[in-house]
C-alpha cells in the first residue's frame, strides 16, 4: 500500500504556536505523507465572494482537503471555542463546491494554557464539523494542558501520557483510513 496523505491542520497562525507543534509531533505517529495547511485566509465576507469569487488559497485549502487520505487538527482554545482562523476557514471551505470532508478521516487535538487543554474548544470544533459530515474519531481524546511545559526545545513533546495518548489517536486515525480506502476500492 501506497503511503497515506495526512492533511495537517493547526488553528494558530503563530510558527511557534503549541498546536502547531502538537498536529506536526502527531504527523510522526501516522507515518504518511504529511501536507502543513495553510489558514491565514482573509475573513469571510460574503459581498468579497460576490464581486471576486472564493479566494485561490480556500480553493486550495479545499483541495488538499479532498486530496488527503485523513486530517488531524489541533486546535488553541480561545474564549472557550475554537480559535477564529479556524472557524474561518470552515466557513470559507463550505462557500465552494462540494463537501471535501464528506466521510474523511478526521482526528482532533489541543493544546491550551488553562488546565482543561482544550476541552471545550474541541467540543465547539465537534460541532463546527457537524455539518460535513467527517469520519470524526471520538478518541483517544489528546488536550495538552499548560503546554508551555509539555514541549522541548525541538517542539517534541516530553510527557509519556500525552505521547501515548497521541500515539494511539493517530494508530486509529491510520486504522480508520486504511479501513475508508478498503470501503472505497
Amino acid at each position: 500500500m501506497t503511503q497515506m496523505n495526512l492533511l495537517l491542520i493547526s488553528g494558530s497562525l503563530r510558527g511557534g504556536s503549541y498546536n502547531r507543534k502538537l498536529v506536526i509531533e502527531a504527523a510522526g505517529f501516522f507515518d504518511g505523507n504529511p501536507v502543513m495547511a495553510d489558514l491565514d485566509l482573509p475573513l469571510y465576507n460574503g459581498d468579497v465572494e460576490d464581486r471576486t469569487g472564493v479566494p485561490a488559497k480556500v480553493q486550495l485549502l479545499r483541495d488538499q482537503i479532498a486530496a488527503a487520505d485523513a486530517v488531524a487538527i489541533s486546535t488553541p482554545e480561545y474564549n472557550q471555542s475554537l480559535s477564529d482562523v479556524l472557524k474561518n476557514a470552515l466557513d470559507w471551505v463550505s462557500r465552494v463546491d462540494g463537501n471535501p470532508w464528506a466521510d474523511k478521516p478526521v482526528a482532533i487535538m489541543s493544546a491550551a494554557a488553562g488546565r482543561s487543554g482544550g476541552a471545550r474548544a474541541q467540543y465547539a470544533l465537534r460541532l463546527s464539523l457537524n455539518p460535513f459530515q467527517p469520519r470524526l474519531l471520538t478518541g483517544p481524546e489528546v488536550m495538552i494542558a499548560r503546554p508551555d511545559g509539555e514541549f522541548d526545545a525541538k517542539g517534541q513533546l516530553t510527557g509519556e501520557l500525552y505521547r501515548d495518548a497521541l500515539s494511539a489517536l493517530m494508530a486509529k486515525l491510520k486504522a480508520e483510513t486504511s479501513c475508508v480506502a478498503l470501503m472505497a476500492a
